[in-house]
């Protein structure tokens, strides 16, 4: 804390009973002073900030009225619990922040007692508080408190509603749900939800009801998010109800930050590296594989009408505000709802339109049995764009997106394209938005988009990057999207052990292209390099291939491994996998070199 040395309530919290044990006159300091740190700590290293800086007061009464980890709060979505991990006396380890071996952005049990649940994908922290009371009442433990903290437009989510509406049918079930309502998520939150909240702001509770009380649940608030001594007052009323019951903090993202507060365009969401003076990135950002698809996602929106974006609460992420702004009636958000936004999506085709619908690659798990059933059972032409495919880096196990391959894999009639650069995003995309007869998929990562890479030859459909030369056909490298180019990168560095290797990108990755068993013939073995996970992917398929075509050449994938994996830089957590021009090498000089080879 060298840097802020005028922490002085701050530097005594090593646990929550710091917290409780403070006199009400000191809590304004304190919360001031874990704005300071959050500021001088997420500028430097990047992070969730906005979320953060509004729940500074909730959670100080959080800590207050409940004893953690005695009584259990669940945080929903995840990146909203910095200051929970401050009062939980992690402020030291705020230097290393989303760094390898550092502070996780999202709760950890590894990190603390005090964080129970490690899943930052939103609308499922009500579903663990249901279940965990529910435990609790099964043994006879009636001493404890579950709290599930709603924040950042997780209530639009069906998950979340599932839950409520489960606990609104227990009315003895004391599970304490804290609505952080700033009316966003990274934009401002949608739906019917949102008016509804929009309304409660101005009411009183003691009015006719509402939403939740009409499901059953008690219902305490608005209050006042960032005055503390009232959502004390409010989370105790809570508590001593003894059943399910909301309580409805209004709090502003952003809130003790000009910047952040002011901010409309999602910048603050989550941030780089800044300047804490005027809130603007220390460096311009190159060109990232976003910003590719934006700006061709809108030139293809000029010449096909029938052409609109959907987006589950991630348009500014996913690029797709560049076409709101140009098309805005073609462009709809549906909340953090997945699952709805894949089957709208069915919808649409059916009165002729195609749907481009936009998501983190993570955030396909929720959708994937829409997409099975709803979209590809009906040969449905949807494209499905996934960001942040592969390893995303300092955001951690829950939003790498290395489980893509894997599942739509087996999707029957789906096809899937990994561009290697971006100008065959470009192509592909157009390609993907010209299919009519079933739905497609494009993904690409969560990184700068670079040079386009040449091919010097074209073999059914595959783009062939490099050949042997003068040297046998000793090693077919198959490079699936940007790891192309690091396939580019080894076959240099094979050449000089006197190695000759064939770099094919089949742009096109699953299904398998027909045509990749008979060049794998040629070849002595034939490497698959992916950035999803080994088991199911890419790799996986061609071996499949091979031997549905009774082709003996040996086919291993180098991917990522079945694991969940931490958070770190994508360049250090690539290369522990082997996915560097040089791990490649080394494993092919490894099998290559073998007595059966």
């Amino acid at each position: 804390m060298a840097a802020l040395p005028d922490l002085a309530l701050l530097s005594r919290v090593t646990g929550p009973a710091d917290v409780r044990r403070m006199r009400p006159d000191e809590l304004p300091a304190l919360a001031r002073e874990i704005r300071d740190f959050l500021i001088d700590r997420v500028a430097a290293s990047g992070g969730h900030l906005g979320s953060n800086l509004g729940l500074v007061e909730v959670s100080i009464a959080l800590h207050r009225v409940f004893r953690s980890p005695t009584d259990t709060l669940l945080f929903d979505t995840g990146h909203q619990a910095y200051v929970h991990k401050l009062l939980t006396g992690r402020a030291e380890r705020f230097d290393r922040l989303r760094q390898a071996d550092g502070l996780s952005g999202y709760p950890s049990r590894a990190e603390s007692e005090h964080d129970v649940i490690e899943n930052s994908h939103a609308s499922t922290a009500v579903a663990y508080a249901d279940g965990l009371a529910k435990a609790l009442e099964l043994r006879g433990d009636t001493d404890r408190r579950v709290v599930a903290v709603l924040g950042d437009g997780a209530l639009t989510g069906g998950l979340a509603y599932e839950s409520l509406n489960n606990l609104g049918g227990a009315p003895e079930r004391p599970v304490i749900v804290v609505l952080n309502d700033n009316g966003r998520s990274y934009g401002p939150t949608i739906g019917g939800i949102a008016d509804h909240l929009s309304e409660l702001r101005t009411i009183s509770s003691a009015e006719d009801g509402n939403f939740f009380t009409h499901l059953g649940l008690a219902y305490v608030g608005p209050v006042d998010g960032h005055d503390e001594p009232a959502v004390e007052r409010a989370l105790r009323q809570a508590r001593d109800l003894g059943g399910p019951v909301v309580v409805h903090c209004v709090t502003r993202k952003g809130y003790g930050y000009a910047h952040a507060e002011n901010d409309e365009l999602e910048n603050f969401h989550a941030v780089g590296v800044i300047d804490v003076a005027t809130g603007n990135p220390y460096r311009e950002v190159d060109e990232t594989w976003t910003d590719v698809f934006a700006q061709e996602l809108c030139h293809l929106g000029q010449s096909r009408p029938d052409l609109v974006a959907i987006t589950a609460a991630m348009g500014g992420p996913t690029g797709l505000l560049q076409f709101a702004t140009k098309f805005p009636e073609r462009y709809f958000d549906t909340g953090i709802a997945e699952q709805h936004a894949m089957a709208s999506a069915a919808g649409l085709v059916l009165a002729g339109a195609h749907p481009v619908v936009a998501i983190y690659s993570t955030f396909l798990n929720r959708a994937l049995d829409q997409l099975l059933m709803d979209v590809a059972m009906h040969r449905s032409p949807v494209t499905v764009v996934l960001d942040r495919a592969g390893i995303t880096g300092p955001d951690g196990a829950s939003h790498h997106g290395i489980w893509d391959l894997a599942l739509l894999g087996m999707v029957p009639g789906l096809r899937v394209a990994a561009p290697r650069d971006p100008q065959r995003l470009r192509d592909l995309l157009a390609e993907a938005i010209g299919v009519g007869d079933g739905p497609t998929v494009l993904r690409f990562p969560k990184a700068v988009a670079g040079a386009d890479i040449a091919a010097v030859d074209t073999v059914h459909g595959m783009d062939v990057l490099a050949v042997p030369g003068d040297l046998p056909a000793d090693v077919l490298l198959v490079g699936v999207g940007v790891l192309a180019g690091e396939c580019l990168r080894a076959a240099e560095l094979l050449a000089a052990h006197g190695i000759g290797a064939t770099v094919v990108d089949p742009r096109w990755v699953l299904p398998v292209n027909p045509a990749l068993p008979g060049l794998a013939a040629r070849h002595a073995l034939v490497v698959a390099v992916e950035d999803g996970t080994r088991v199911g992917g890419v790799g996986a398929g061609i071996a499949q291939a091979c031997a549905d075509a009774d082709v003996t050449t040996p086919v291993r994938n180098l991917g990522l491994p079945r694991s969940f994996i931490e958070h770190g830089s994508r360049a250090d957590l690539l290369a522990a996998a082997g996915l560097t021009p040089q791990g490649i090498t080394d494993l092919v000089l490894r099998l290559h070199r073998r007595p059966t080879q």
